[in-house]
């Protein structure tokens, strides 16, 4: 399995209802994305998918996201976003930009320390 990724960073707000402080009120992360693609095969021109488009979409969705609150991409159904949520909805972004791509499958994990994260993976 071939593998290529990027990561960028973004600080963003959010708040964990029913926590103590300083989770329990609105607070930032400095939060690292790291994102890979994967493949069994390479591509016609040598590659998992074009570096280019990955970083491009990363950016993309991370301009959403930087300097806001986490609550405008919290699904309906979740009490506050977690790492783990904020990494589904980062997987599906991607996968929009990506969905051209035959074959492959995205890891894309969300740190909001440099030892604690979420993650999520699923075929694009």
């Amino acid at each position: 399995m071939y593998e290529t990724g990027t990561a960028l960073g973004v600080r963003a707000f959010h708040v964990m209802p029913g926590m103590p402080p300083p989770e329990g009120e609105r607070h930032s992360h400095d939060y690292r994305l790291d994102v890979v693609v994967r493949r069994e095969d390479l591509d016609e021109r040598g590659m998992v998918v074009d570096l280019d488009l990955l970083e491009q979409a990363l950016r993309d969705a991370a301009a959403q996201v930087d300097g806001a609150d986490l609550d405008r991409i919290q699904p309906a159904e979740a009490e506050a976003v977690t790492v783990e949520l904020f990494a589904r909805w980062l997987h599906g972004q991607l996968a929009a930009a990506l969905a051209r791509q035959p074959g492959l499958t995205l890891a894309v994990r969300v740190w909001e320390s440099p030892t604690a994260f979420g993650g999520y993976t699923a075929p694009v």
